[in-house]
């Protein structure tokens, strides 16, 4: 009795071990698919193509901005239709999975053109994408802090 308990439990542990390593190497996918979707986002904005930004955001998508507005997703939209980017970068991209959840921090360098002002900015943006039933993964929040020059 005692030996077949103990199989078991070699058993259990080992099967464990198969699906922590299945999960660990599904992380790295995750991660991979986010980074392009990010490296999208910011390819489309320089390409000042807001329709192809829409398809990444949820529904209820929500962005807290640099100085302190939070707006939705119809909102967030217009305002990228009416910047003009001339550049749109991505650096110190990392990610962190947490089963159908993914985090994206990275620092965002930007120079665009709104209402006949010119920006240049450099922000610490982070993006909360989920997997939805469809599979797809979407941004659903979004928040970005100015990088204070030094």
């Amino acid at each position: 009795m005692k030996i077949a308990f103990a199989w078991c439990v070699l058993g259990f542990l080992a099967l464990s071990h198969v699906t922590i390593a299945r999960a660990e190497g599904s992380s790295g996918d995750i991660e991979k698919a986010i980074a392009a979707l990010e490296k999208q986002w910011a390819q489309a904005e320089t390409a000042n193509n807001a329709d192809l930004i829409a398809p990444l955001l949820a529904d209820k998508f929500m962005i807290t901005e640099s100085e302190g507005q939070v707006i939705d997703r119809a909102a967030f939209l217009a305002e990228e239709r009416s910047n003009q980017y001339s550049s749109s970068e991505i650096d110190d991209l990392k990610i962190r999975v947490f089963g159908d959840t993914a985090i994206a921090s990275y620092a965002l360098r930007q120079k665009y053109t709104t209402k006949g002002k010119a920006f240049d900015t450099h922000v610490r943006e982070t993006d909360t994408w989920v997997k939805m039933p469809n599979g797809a993964w979407q941004c659903v929040a979004a928040h970005g802090s100015k990088i204070k020059k030094t």
